[in-house]
């Protein structure tokens, strides 16, 4: 080997060998037991059915068992409560949905968000979809404003929980069209279809991602979709904003959180290894099923779009006259 071509490989050696040893010292140090995923809503959600897609990878990647806990109630703040609370060793975990950012603007909370929490990673973005029961008169979102409006306050709207995307979309939905539904919170999207599909409620502003399996099956009518475009999940579907309603825009997404004071190699760790399994072919397989978009950034940029969210909410329910719990 010449002396130029050992200098050339020295630096990249070098590099290759940082790697070896930095992923070395993460594997012995962490996880060093099972890990807690608090979901904070009940089985069958969209939280849920997206972390019942990623964390069983998850194990297999750090070797540990993760056991999914879901704490459902007051739209994630107990889950949430629970994790903040906990010991910022990297085996309390938080999977929670985009009221993590509307909470702060509804109700008081026993913790302080960016405080008490760190966003570690994106993990999906997916459209809300108008899901009713198959007894409801309507087939488009023009049918929809005009039964509403023909029997204002009689049409039930189910919700996950009072801030939840769900429930933020309906409202967005009455202020923008001037009708006036009857919102009922349960305390999670599964719940609600429960009784959705037993006519016990009318409508629901679902995730595409917990809804569609439903459409498909024939067991709901889907309406329109609160994104600015069609998804290539549901084609058929169009949007409120193509059916009348133009500027109508809304999303449900997913994100990881740990407790603040978690050390920084422990949060770029799972932040690596999620952004990793959401570029396989099979998780995005899986949510392009569900009408879901793989959303992997950085723990910067996590929590930048956490707090550019929380700012927005806090914005829009002021200006919607919303009132909290």
């Amino acid at each position: 080997m010449t002396k130029t071509l050992r200098c050339a490989l020295l630096p990249a050696m070098a590099i290759a060998t940082l790697n070896t040893f930095v992923t070395f010292a993460w594997a012995q140090g962490y996880p060093s037991r099972p890990i807690r995923l608090i979901v904070p809503y009940p089985p069958g959600g969209a939280a849920d059915n997206t972390a019942r897609i990623l964390w069983p990878r998850m194990s297999e990647v750090f070797g540990q068992q993760i056991v999914i806990d879901n704490r459902s109630g007051a739209s994630g703040t107990i889950g949430a409560d629970i994790v903040a609370k906990s010991a910022p060793d990297g085996h309390t975990l938080l999977h929670d949905a985009s009221a993590f950012t509307v909470n702060p603007a509804l109700r008081k909370l026993p913790f302080d968000p960016l405080k008490d929490l760190t966003a570690v990673a994106m993990l999906m973005r997916t459209p809300n979809m108008i899901v009713v029961h198959p007894s409801v008169p309507i087939a488009t979102t023009r049918d929809l404003i005009d039964l509403a409006k023909a029997q204002p306050g009689r049409i039930t709207m189910g919700s996950s929980g009072y801030g939840s995307a769900p429930h933020m979309a309906g409202e967005l939905f009455q202020y923008m069209t001037k009708v006036s539904l009857l919102h009922v919170p349960y305390k999670g999207g599964g719940l609600v279809y429960a009784d959705l599909l037993g006519g016990q409620v009318q409508l629901f502003f679902g995730s595409i991602a917990s809804a569609l399996p439903h459409v498909q099956g024939g067991k709901l009518k889907g309406i329109a979709l609160t994104s600015t475009k069609r998804s290539r999940s549901a084609p058929q579907i169009p949007t409120i904003a193509e059916s009348g309603v133009p500027g109508f825009e809304i999303y449900e997404w997913n994100a990881l959180y740990a407790p603040a004071g978690t050390a920084p190699a422990i949060v770029a760790q799972l932040n690596t290894a999620m952004n990793k399994l959401l570029d396989t072919p099979d998780v995005q397989q899986r949510f392009f099923q569900l009408g879901a978009e793989a959303a992997p950034v950085s723990p910067a940029e996590a929590g930048r779009d956490v707090r550019s969210e929380m700012a927005k909410w806090s914005r829009t329910v002021k200006d919607m006259g919303i009132k909290g719990e």
